[in-house]
C-alpha cells in the first residue's frame, strides 16, 4: 500500500477531504523525522515506537580491495510494534504482497542439482 493509498482510505473513513489528509499524514511524517533528528523516540500506544538505534563502531572490509574502512559509531532509525499489534498480525489469515513466499533466487555463480 502506497501512502497515497493510505491517504486515500483515510479519507474515505472519516470524510475529510483528500487534500487536509495529506497534510495531516505529511505533517506527522515531519514530526516524526525531526524528533528522531534531535533524539528523541516516539511512542504510539496500541501501535509501536520509532526509535533511534545505536550502531557500534566497527571495522568492515572492502574485499574487492583487500583493504579495511572503520565505521564510527552511528544511529538509525527503527520501528518496533506494539505487542497488540503484533498479537493482531499474526492472527490475520492473509498478507498480501508478501515476498517471503516466494522461492529464492539461486545465487550467482551456483549450479542447480540434477535429479
Amino acid at each position: 500500500m502506497t501512502k497515497a493509498e493510505v491517504i486515500s482510505e483515510i479519507s474515505q473513513k472519516t470524510g475529510i477531504e483528500k487534500a487536509d489528509v495529506l497534510t495531516t499524514v505529511e505533517a506527522f511524517f515531519k514530526v516524526v523525522k525531526d524528533s528522531m533528528t534531535e533524539g528523541h523516540n516516539i511512542y504510539v500506544r496500541g501501535f509501536g515506537s520509532f526509535v533511534n538505534k545505536k550502531r557500534a563502531r566497527k571495522v568492515a572490509r572492502n574485499i574487492s580491495k583487500n583493504t579495511s574502512l572503520i565505521i564510527d559509531e552511528h544511529y538509525i532509525p527503527s520501528f518496533k510494534p506494539s505487542k497488540t499489534f503484533v498479537a493482531k498480525i499474526k492472527g490475520s489469515k492473509k498478507i498480501t504482497g508478501d515476498v517471503s513466499a516466494k522461492a529464492p533466487k539461486a545465487a550467482k555463480g551456483t549450479k542447480k542439482a540434477k535429479a
